[in-house]
């Protein structure tokens, strides 16, 4: 049989040494703790973790860290190296890319079609009718997705989150430019990458204070997904995450705020007068133990509370 086209060369398959290593490679990170190991250390400072820091962060024990860290390096993803009585992994130099391309990347949901942006931008200016012209919400939908995509560079969920970060964002608007008489107190946190401290204090405002508070939150520097160890540190006491992510500061979402708490991010929060601005000196969970994590966590929550204290006070008749 000839090929398809008579000028191509005859396709060669893979030979079946590389193919079973391919498999085998897919098989050793077929696991959804694997895949959060490698993430962890492709995150990591230097690009090494020890076993203990792993376990931490994932909150497992250590021998069952030490298992999938174990098959990993059987099948050469990641290295192994002992210096003294500590023992570090790093992700294998000659398979950085594979992993990294397995693990961050999505090239099938990093971009969102032309039709999805426009059912999303037509489906808000319903929402928002008598609010904001078509344009103005067309507008924000296809800079909320670049925002996303280039930026925080998001990848999973992107349609769902694009709407839901345009949403957000025309709410603030409204709010900020005087279009809507919902006066529900807004509170927005920031930190640098919004995957750690102020995906903490937004979840705790939330559990404790439900419709009676509004919270957004944002990072100056955003990471691409919230750090496994702040969704474990919630879990621990009965808090979900829920559907946060990651997204970027912007303008209106600063000008609709009451409360404006920033952690880390130092100037790049504008000022707007007649907002409360509080810094809370924390620090960054990133690269803390599990049990740092739970001493942040803690002090958050406290000082959330008496932020509630607070607005309970300034809105009661």
């Amino acid at each position: 049989m000839l090929p398809v086209n008579a000028s191509d060369p005859p396709t060669v398959p893979l030979g079946r040494p590389e193919a079973e290593q391919i498999a085998r490679n897919l098989r050793a990170m077929a696991d959804p703790t694997r895949i959060q190991i490698l993430d962890l250390l492709l995150e990591a400072s230097g690009g090494r973790r020890p076993v203990t820091e792993l376990a931490d962060a994932l909150g497992l024990t250590q021998p069952t860290v030490s298992h999938h860290l174990r098959v990993m390096a059987d099948e050469g993803l990641v290295d192994r190296l002992q210096e003294g009585r500590q023992v570090w992994y790093s992700i294998a130099q000659s398979r950085m890319t594979e992993v990294f391309d397995s693990v961050r990347a999505d090239p099938v949901t990093a971009v969102v079609a032309p039709p999805v942006l426009d059912r999303i931008a037509a489906d808000l200016a319903t929402r928002f009718t008598g609010t904001f012209s078509a344009q103005t919400v067309t507008e924000y939908v296809h800079g909320s997705y670049s925002l996303l995509a280039d930026r925080a560079r998001i990848t999973r969920y992107l349609p769902s989150l694009t709407a839901r970060f345009a949403a957000d964002r025309l709410q603030a608007l409204a709010l900020a430019d005087g279009l809507t008489t919902d006066r529900t107190p807004e509170v927005l946190f920031v930190c640098v990458h919004n995957a750690g401290r102020s995906q903490l204090a937004s979840a705790i405002l939330r559990s404790l204070a439900g419709d009676r508070v509004r919270v957004l939150t944002a990072g100056s520097e955003p990471a691409g997904s919230i750090s496994p160890k702040i969704i474990a540190a919630l879990d621990e006491i009965g808090i979900p995450v829920g559907g946060e992510y990651p997204k970027p500061l912007t303008d209106e979402v600063v000008r609709a705020a009451d409360y404006v708490i920033t952690m880390g991010c130092g100037d790049a929060c504008p000022i707007y007068s007649g907002r409360r601005y509080l810094d809370w000196d924390l620090p960054d969970p990133a690269e803390l133990s599990m049990e740092a994590v739970r001493a942040v966590r803690d002090d958050i929550d406290t000082r959330v509370r008496g932020l509630l204290a607070e607005i309970d006070s300034m809105n009661t008749p």
